[in-house]
């Protein structure tokens, strides 16, 4: 699919794998929405990431946010593209040292990254739906491309991971039945599951701790950069027969337990 004169939208967009995302559709789209929490500086970083590229403040998980959105999208042109890159990766322990996992902090994290993914994702395919289609040279009729970050957590969930994988495992799990119900309305669905990646998370960790992750992975034996994730958007929207399937992007690691 061919970018030019239209949209694309990016959840979590200011930082990460999603602002690295947000650089690389800027180089292709007319507009990039980059849709994160409110912060003073949004607009700022909006504008350092592209002169294109637009800040919209909204909470994923609240359906009048993402509706505004949404409505912003068709003030500005036609959605052609959204990645959803806006999740938690927050840590706990069934039986941890203050006892048992409150049930709350299991849920916070399905409400992030299950609910706000599917919310965006079905306020967005109803956007998209009503779209002009876009014929390639080939003569292939496409409206959008939604794009879906799991983890590999959704696999290898190692111990104090069992929120965050329940989490991905659940984004990786509605995958194939969203493009087989949007399939009809010429959208395509793709989830990226990635491996151990540079993230502001990641950056908070000390050097040494950071190599040995990197370390890990088989080859190439570092952390991944956010621009390859960026890169693997680019052609999931670029090839038409990219549809319904997770791909891991993580250097062949297999998390251990620990």
């Amino acid at each position: 699919m061919h970018l030019q004169d239209s949209l694309a939208l990016v959840t979590g967009g200011l930082s990460g794998l999603g602002r690295a995302t947000a650089e690389k559709l800027a180089a292709q789209a007319k507009h990039v929405l980059v849709l994160d929490l409110p912060r003073e500086d949004g607009d700022q970083i909006a504008a350092q990431i592209g002169a294109n590229v637009r800040y919209i403040p909204a909470d994923v998980t609240k359906s009048d946010d993402v509706a505004a959105a949404m409505d912003r999208v068709r003030e500005l042109g036609q959605l052609r593209v959204v990645v959803n890159c806006a999740g938690v990766a927050t840590p706990g322990k069934v039986l941890g040292r203050e006892g048992v996992l409150p049930l709350e902090k299991f849920a916070k994290v399905l409400e992030i990254n299950v609910n706000g993914t599917f919310n965006v994702v079905r306020l967005a395919a109803k956007v998209m739906a009503h779209s002009e289609s876009l014929v390639d040279e080939h003569g292939t009729a496409e409206r959008g491309v939604i794009v879906n970050t799991a983890s590999v957590a959704a696999f290898d969930g190692q111990i104090g991971q069992p929120a965050y994988a329940a989490s991905k495992g659940a984004v990786a799990a509605m995958t194939l039945p969203l493009a087989r119900e949007l399939a009809q309305h010429q959208i395509r669905v793709m989830t990226i599951a990635p491996g151990i990646f540079q993230t502001p998370m990641m950056a908070g960790l000390p050097q040494a701790a950071q190599d040995s992750l990197g370390a890990q992975v088989p080859h190439p034996s570092r952390l991944g950069r956010p621009d390859e994730y960026a890169a693997l958007v680019e052609h999931i929207v670029a090839n038409p027969m990219l549809n319904g399937e997770t791909i891991r992007l993580d250097g062949a690691i297999r998390m251990a337990p620990r």
